[in-house]
């Protein structure tokens, strides 16, 4: 597949005009780039801009402003630099950049995509240290991002439920303090067209008040023959210094997305050649399904003095995924004669709302020759989830298709089986502390653990499947040590465990055990080339069970 890309983008500042000249950044691209303005930090912060491409901060695997290079874990940073630099309009195309990161299932282009990490597919994506992973939400436009953060390993013990593989937090732009808007477009030769538009500055004299604004449209063809799609989106942030203090931060995302359901081409086992991968499967005009996503978040940050800091928010999520669309039956419904694909028309409509309160309070402190960081948190969680899914007949005839030579136009049968139609509520209650401490100048050490519990509520209004209360209690702890050899080298290591309840009902009724993980971790991190250059190795063991899986009776269910 080809692809040609010209992206232009347009900065003013409000200030005196520069203009930079155009220069071709790859073969097949020309870039129009303007010079920045804005001006840059003398020192890295957690959660603000990275210099370029290396990062030597995150927040991320500690919820505390630390140094990468003396955090017992590997992490990853993709800056807003490398995110520009290579085009990427999705947070899976910078994620591409990650290292270790492959992507995995993203629901036939519709749903937040998951990856795999050291193994084992994960989608725990969080935005500013909140989920934002519930449902079948949108990818994240990478218009949004100043840095995408991949925590390899449990992070259970900070976020709570997840997988053992790893974990990814999306730092999203913050306003500047200085007025800047930034235009930018793309175009490529499959018919994409994309436009964006990045603009922030002070609101008041004083700059105390200060806003962002992202928004995006996108549109038109794709290298799928009649698959068309559409994206719209307004990302609002305004903060305010209410105090020298007190700052107060509220975050918006709202996004459209209208896409058709399109799994790709699947190898069946007695298929009896390859079609083009520009055939589509399914039907022109089946109609898109409409991904709807509502997000805002209400941070702090509250000083109480020198050494304490109180923080923390909430978050409400709101999305909807509805419309018509078409699919294979499943594995074996490919005919004898290798060309022939049994497929189903169908409808679904899914909708979730989750809602997320968090307290936070940091502090630093000696106990003796010791220095500490100290972080104790609290956290309640809310989420609602409903879903309808109604299919035609998997009879064999019913909605068949050429894969070789696709007929379009078929008349759609009628919606017969309604093999999913349900409800549920999870609500999470959890606390957590944690204590970094760094023994000598050399020496480090961090031990922390998570008390968690979780009550699940399901009921199904398809026949045969009982309603069901459950609830369980889970401790996740962690520790980690990490010493520096040198200036530049430093060895780790690192045991954690993980948990995450299971969505969801049993064929027999009932609730899934929760999935349970362990990891264990030894590496190295050195810092090369004046520190331009980060390197980490590690060797891991990673293990999880109540892993669900599809029922082999039924696979419309699952088991663990």
């Amino acid at each position: 597949m080809r692809r040609t890309l010209i992206s232009i983008c347009v900065l003013q500042a409000f200030s005196p005009f520069t203009w930079a000249e155009v220069e071709p950044v790859e073969k097949n691209a020309i870039e129009l780039q303007a010079t920045n303005v804005t001006g840059t930090t003398e020192y890295e912060t957690a959660q603000g801009p990275v210099k370029g491409y290396h990062a030597t901060r995150s927040a991320s695997a500690t919820r505390t402003d630390t140094s990468i290079h003396e955090t017992p874990q590997s992490i990853s940073v993709v800056s807003k630099d490398v995110v520009e630099d290579i085009g990427a309009t999705r947070l899976q195309d910078a994620l591409d950049y990650a290292g270790g990161v492959g992507r995995a299932n993203n629901f036939g282009g519709q749903g937040l995509t998951t990856f795999t990490v050291r193994g084992f597919t994960t989608g725990e994506f969080y935005r500013n240290g909140f989920p934002i992973n519930r449902g079948y939400p949108n990818m994240p436009d990478a218009n949004t991002i100043e840095r995408l953060e991949v925590l390899r390993g449990p992070a259970t013990m900070l976020y709570g439920r997840g997988d053992p593989g790893g974990t990814f937090n999306v730092v999203s732009k913050q306003p500047l303090a200085e007025r800047t808007v930034t235009l930018g477009s793309q175009l490529n030769d499959q018919g994409m067209k994309r436009g964006t538009l990045d603009a922030s500055g002070p609101l008041d004299e004083e700059g105390r008040l200060a806003y962002r604004l992202n928004v995006v449209g996108e549109g038109g063809d794709t290298f799928r023959d009649h698959v068309e799609t559409e994206r719209y989106g307004v990302t609002p942030v305004l903060t305010w210094q209410a105090t020298d203090e007190t700052k107060v931060i509220f975050e918006g995302d709202f996004m459209r997305n209208n896409h058709p359901l399109d799994r790709g081409l699947t190898r069946f086992p007695n298929q009896s050649g390859t079609p083009s991968r520009d055939t589509f499967w399914g039907d022109k005009d089946a109609g898109k399904l409409h991904n709807d996503n509502n997000m805002a978040q209400l941070r702090f940050e509250h000083m109480l003095n020198d050494s304490w800091t109180l923080g923390g928010g909430f978050q409400w999520l709101d999305g909807t995924l509805a419309g018509n669309a078409i699919e294979a039956n499943g594995p074996g419904s490919l005919g004898a004669d290798g060309r022939t694909l049994q497929r189903n028309f169908n409808y679904r409509k899914l909708e979730w709302t989750d809602k997320d309160y968090q307290l936070n309070l940091t502090g630093h402190f000696s106990t003796g020759s010791f220095e500490h960081t100290l972080l104790t948190g609290i956290e309640y969680e809310d989420y609602d989830y409903k879903s309808i899914i109604q299919r035609s007949s998997a009879a064999a005839g019913t909605y068949p298709i050429d894969i070789f030579n696709p007929v379009y136009g078929q008349t759609r049968p009628p919606l017969t089986r309604t093999p999913t139609h349900d409800k549920e509520n999870l609500k999470t209650y959890a606390a957590f502390v944690q204590d970094q401490v760094a023994l000598t100048e050399r020496l480090k050490v961090l031990a922390g653990a998570r008390f968690e519990r979780f009550e699940h509520e399901y009921e199904s209004y398809v026949p045969g499947v009982s309603p069901f209360q459950a609830a369980d209690n889970a401790v996740t702890p962690r520790v980690g040590v990490i010493y520096d050899l040198t200036d530049t080298v430093a060895v780790y290591a690192d045991a954690a465990r993980s948990f995450k309840p299971n969505p969801g009902a049993a064929r027999e009724g009932g609730a899934f055990e929760p999935e349970k993980g362990k990891s264990y971790e030894m590496g190295i991190k050195w810092e090369a080339l004046d520190r331009q250059l980060s390197v980490d190795a590690a060797i891991y063991q990673i293990e999880k069970k109540n892993v669900l899986t599809t029922d082999p009776v039924v696979n419309t269910f699952s088991v663990t």
